[in-house]
C-alpha cells in the first residue's frame, strides 16, 4: 500500500474511532457524515479505491460507512447562503 493509501486509511480510521462510543448506526452515520462534509471529493474516491480493491487495515464502521457512501459534492457548500438568499430577517423581542 502507497504512503498516501496508509495515510487515507489511518485518517478515516481516526474519524472512525472517534465515533466508537456511539451506537453502531450513530458511528457509521457521524463517519460517513464527517467524510462527505471534510474530505474532498478526491480523497474519498481514493478511499472508495482502496476499499474496493480490498485494502487491509480499514475499521469495520469506515466500511459500513463507505457502503453508504453518497456521490456528489460537500454538503456544506449547498447548506450555505449569503444574505440575499436569507430574506427579510423578523424578530418578535420588543
Amino acid at each position: 500500500m502507497s504512503r498516501q493509501a496508509e495515510t487515507l486509511v489511518r485518517m478515516a480510521n481516526q474519524i472512525a474511532a472517534f465515533f466508537h462510543p456511539y451506537p453502531e448506526a450513530e458511528a457509521v452515520a457521524g463517519t460517513r457524515e464527517h467524510l462527505v462534509a471534510f474530505w474532498t471529493p478526491r480523497m474519498r474516491d481514493d478511499l472508495l479505491a482502496l476499499w474496493r480493491a480490498g485494502a487491509a487495515g480499514l475499521d469495520p464502521v469506515v466500511v459500513s460507512a463507505l457502503r453508504g457512501m453518497p456521490g456528489g459534492d460537500s454538503p456544506i457548500e449547498k447548506a450555505v447562503a449569503g444574505p440575499e438568499t436569507a430574506g427579510a430577517l423578523t424578530s418578535d423581542a420588543g
